[in-house]
């Protein structure tokens, strides 16, 4: 009898602990296969966006009078036996520095031509033809009744734009707000007339040469000729790491350090940067020890003429807005291991905490103290602080230049291992290797 008794009070505390299990499931269901929340689409203009499209893609803002008038580009293209200076850039060269080619631009003749070898990619005169056909991502060239070469300006596009090698490498169908990685912008401010740039930082042209020819492919220095930094306290160069333009649905802080929303840092490179003619107005940048350059050359309020920004703007965000992150392969990451890490980012990592879906950001400046960095290009913005990135096709970074403002971390795994050893998440390295996979799949 004794026997019977401990047999059922072990048989009910069996069923209660199967109950309380099966109870505990419920609550916490495993899933089975990866939920990614969809993004955020806004209510667009259509009519905006196709005209932010042609702005992106076309539209110079005047910039000619930057790139042509001062520093002749347009010669430095030709070269010195088309009646220009220098060697000239030939399709070759202008390839392995990451400039790109609209391969939809191109008419079947020179599609044809390219293919048999017939038109000669180390011929100068070959990229102006390009220009003449609006088929160089981001420059625009302008021309006489003779077709002759009169000026060259630049786009959006240059930076914000790649193309997917459909036809070969740097030649294929547009791919608009991918930051162009392969995009040497330091070889290119090199190869131009320089001078006027390096009398700026008080350096001769070799200095000048010297620093940008080494800043690398996608990396550029926006505040450079604003406060005159070139390197960082410890020796090494000051640059960003050029970001995309795709994925700011309702992201508020579109910059790195959150100077201004997308329509004023449009304005900010347009003007200060691109060399576009259009009014700009920021007093934070009269401020004599923070952006010294700035102050000297007046750019806290900039007046011009005729303002040829300035109505382009909301076609142009309109046209940003438009283009959501890219998607990853599903066969580009581990299923499985991605529905673990989800539940790590949402639960032990608490990644969710500055990057809740569907935006995958929190909208909120950090200090360089919050999440454990140095406060170097924070104290070049007037913010001095971060913003949160949005998590949204940081695949592509992986094949990019890094991770961070600056590429700091070269792989996800090096991102992860820098918030577990600064918060103390004590994540195992599976733990770890999981959370990459979900950061792969978004």
């Amino acid at each position: 009898m004794k026997l019977r008794k401990t047999v059922i009070v072990l048989g009910l505390v069996c069923v209660a602990t199967i109950f309380i299990q099966c109870k505990g499931d419920d609550l916490i269901p495993i899933p089975t296969e990866l939920m990614i929340p969809s993004p955020v689409e806004l209510s667009l203009n259509p009519d905006l966006v196709a005209q932010g499209e042609e702005v992106f893609r076309h539209d110079t803002f005047g910039s000619e009078a930057q790139w042509t008038d001062l520093l002749e580009l347009d010669k430095a293209i030709l070269g010195e036996v088309n009646g220009g200076f220098g060697s000239g850039l030939a399709p070759s060269t202008a390839l392995s520095i990451g400039l790109k080619v609209d391969a939809e631009a191109l008419p079947q003749a020179v599609v044809d031509g390219i293919s048999d070898g017939s038109i000669d990619l180390e011929d100068p005169m070959t990229t102006v033809a390009l220009l003449s056909l609006d088929a160089v991502v981001g420059v625009k060239g302008s021309f006489d009744e003779n077709q002759n070469l009169t000026a060259v300006g630049i786009t959006c596009a240059l930076c914000h734009s790649t193309v997917d090698d459909s036809f070969t490498s740097g030649i294929g169908k547009r791919k608009d707000g991918w930051a162009n990685t392969d995009l040497n912008v330091g070889a290119i401010l090199g190869f131009v007339k320089n001078a006027p740039l390096a009398d700026l930082l008080s350096v001769d042209v070799a200095t000048f040469n010297s620093v940008v020819n080494a800043w690398g492919a996608g990396r550029f220095a926006p505040t450079l000729l604003m406060d005159g930094k070139v390197t960082k306290p410890n020796g090494e160069l000051a640059t960003l790491v050029i970001p995309p333009a795709y994925g700011l649905q309702a992201i508020t802080h579109e910059t790195y350090t959150g100077w201004g929303e997308v329509s004023y840092w449009n304005r900010f490179i347009g003007v200060l940067v691109m060399g576009g003619q259009g009014n700009f107005s920021d007093k934070r940048l009269n401020d004599s020890e923070k952006f010294p350059l700035a102050v000297e050359r007046g750019l806290f309020d900039v007046s011009v003429p005729v303002d040829m920004v300035d109505s382009k703007l909301e076609s142009l965000r309109e046209y940003q807005l438009s283009l959501l992150a890219p998607t990853p392969s599903p066969e580009s990451y581990d299923e499985a291991s991605a529905i673990r890490g989800k539940i790590l980012f949402e639960d032990k990592a608490d990644c969710v905490s500055c990057h809740p879906a569907p935006i995958f950001a929190d909208n909120i400046l950090h200090t360089p103290e919050e999440i454990g960095i140095d406060d170097f290009e924070a104290n070049r913005s007037p913010t001095e602080k971060y913003r949160t990135p949005p998590l949204r096709g940081l695949f592509v970074k992986s094949d990019g230049n890094g991770f961070f403002h600056d590429g700091r971390f070269t792989t996800l795994n090096e991102v992860i291992t820098h918030y577990n050893d600064y918060f103390d998440l004590e994540l195992t390295s599976e733990e770890q290797l999981d959370l990459v996979e979900y950061l792969k799949a978004l």
